[in-house]
């Protein structure tokens, strides 16, 4: 009996049957259920029913592509980007931008269902803060360089491929990222210089890397390059100047390993200035090439205030501004605390942070190079109890020793900005189970057309 209905289960590879689509996966794409196993559809929306073709078969799920559509949803619109469906850049292109507020929302819920005990019910969780207008958000683009016969290419390379796909006119780009990087192409495809090869591992231009300060209108263009030496550099210079007059920096940063990081350790000055201006609020910040700060400016203002928000600061408190980078959050709440302590592992970033605080005259906030597990329970030690601590980690969530610290400070509360729902959820289980209580989650719309989801929660200790 049992091989029969075993038998009955497995799917097979260029198998079609119709599919009711029931929500979005964390990565955009649609999912289902045939005969209880998961399928997974990019391109198809909730409440869709299509007709999938099975393109790869796991243990635990399949994946498919829509081969017809019978219904297609109400909220379905047509993608206005010419190659969004090779690039994979954007996911959510196809659905309409409330529904896109909508599905993250929801994206939110079930990884809080799938990892938490909290009754979906009692989820405190809030609509998603979209934007006015969802387009040109992007302040920054780092594009893999490559040739195509005699022309140079900049761009990603395709889902699931190796071919580089050309976008160097992005419709999510800051339009002067995209000029600048139009404008590099050019310039290197005119002096002919070398392009690096990816399969061989071979040539000096590997990547283009533009930012725009929303405020200043300030332009930073990095070339990332495999070696020091750039061939008729004194002339590719002099090019982009010319060229380029809006350039206010130019830099080189190396890095010749076979890796998919971009950036390697050391970065050179070439001219201009070493870093360009940009303000949020009342803050301004100093970027050098390699600091890390937000890519959706307007909507950065948005989600800063909401951690201002959840932290309800009366002017004594002691903050912890945990992977501070160059220290945006801290200075934001600094106003408001007592005392603001931050922490990141990349030296330039706390130089950039320090640099900054005392530019403002913030006197009440320090930044230190070094990983919060380790310098959070050294301060606690020298008699330092943080009352607020606020993290912003990486996509893999909270480091566990972090966890654990934070656990036995028993700080009053926690205010968790994530970039990933998974993480966010398993975290604020681990401390929910220690004592901690979820007040809400505020879900922020960091990047449309993505299925990324930014969110803020509030974590009190009971």
């Amino acid at each position: 009996m049992t091989d029969k209905k075993t038998e009955a289960v497995t799917i097979e590879k260029g198998q079609q049957f119709p599919l009711t689509i029931k929500r979005l996966g964390i990565n955009g794409e649609g999912v289902g259920f045939y005969k209880r196993k998961i399928v997974f559809v990019p391109g198809a929306l909730p409440g869709e029913v299509v007709v999938a073709e099975v393109t790869k078969v796991n243990p635990k799920f399949a994946e498919a592509k829509i081969k017809k559509m019978r219904k297609p949803s109400a909220d379905r619109v047509n993608a206005p980007c010419p190659v969004y469906d090779k690039c994979g850049g954007c996911q959510l292109q196809h659905l309409s931008y409330e529904g896109q507020l909508r599905e993250k929302k929801d994206i939110v819920r079930q990884a809080f269902e799938r990892h938490t005990k909290i009754h979906p019910d009692k989820l405190p969780l809030q609509d998603t803060i979209g934007m006015e207008d969802p387009w040109n958000y992007r302040n920054k683009s780092q594009l893999q360089v490559g040739k195509h016969k005699e022309k140079v290419l900049a761009g990603l390379y395709g889902m699931n491929s190796h071919q580089l796909i050309d976008i160097s006119d992005c419709m999510i780009q800051h339009p002067m990222t995209n000029t600048v990087t139009q404008q590099v192409k050019k310039i290197l495809e005119d002096l002919n210089i070398s392009i690096y090869n990816e399969k061989k591992h071979k040539g000096i231009i590997r990547t283009i890397v533009t930012r725009v300060a929303f405020a200043t209108g300030q332009i930073q263009l990095v070339l990332i390059t495999t070696q020091q030496e750039i061939p008729k550099k004194d002339l590719l210079i002099e090019e982009i100047k010319k060229r380029l007059p809006e350039v206010t920096s130019i830099l080189q940063n190396v890095n010749g390993k076979r890796t998919s990081l971009i950036f390697g350790d050391e970065t050179i000055h070439l001219a201009g200035e070493e870093v360009i201006q940009e303000t949020l609020g009342d803050v301004s910040f100093e970027l050098s090439a390699r600091a890390f700060f937000q890519l959706n400016p307007v909507q950065t203002v948005k989600l800063y205030d909401e951690v201002k928000k959840a932290a309800q600061l009366t002017g004594q408190e002691k903050v912890i501004d945990a992977y501070c980078g160059v220290g945006t959050i801290g200075m934001w709440v600094a106003k408001e605390a007592g005392e603001v302590r931050g922490m990141d592992v990349i030296a330039e970033a706390i130089d950039d942070a320090n640099a900054n605080a005392k530019k403002h005259g913030i006197s009440n906030a320090h930044y230190v190079v070094g990983p919060a597990e380790k310098l959070l329970p050294k301060w606690v030690k020298e008699g330092w109890k943080p009352d607020v601590v606020i993290v912003d980690p990486p996509r893999t969530g909270c480091d566990d020793a972090l966890l654990r610290t934070i656990i036995e400070v028993k700080p009053k509360k926690m205010v968790y900005v994530s970039c990933n729902p998974s993480t966010l959820a398993k975290d604020v289980n681990q401390l929910t189970r220690a004592g901690f209580k979820l007040k809400y989650l505020q879900p922020v719309d960091m990047f449309p057309h993505t299925s990324h989801v930014e969110t803020v929660a509030l974590i009190e200790l009971k």
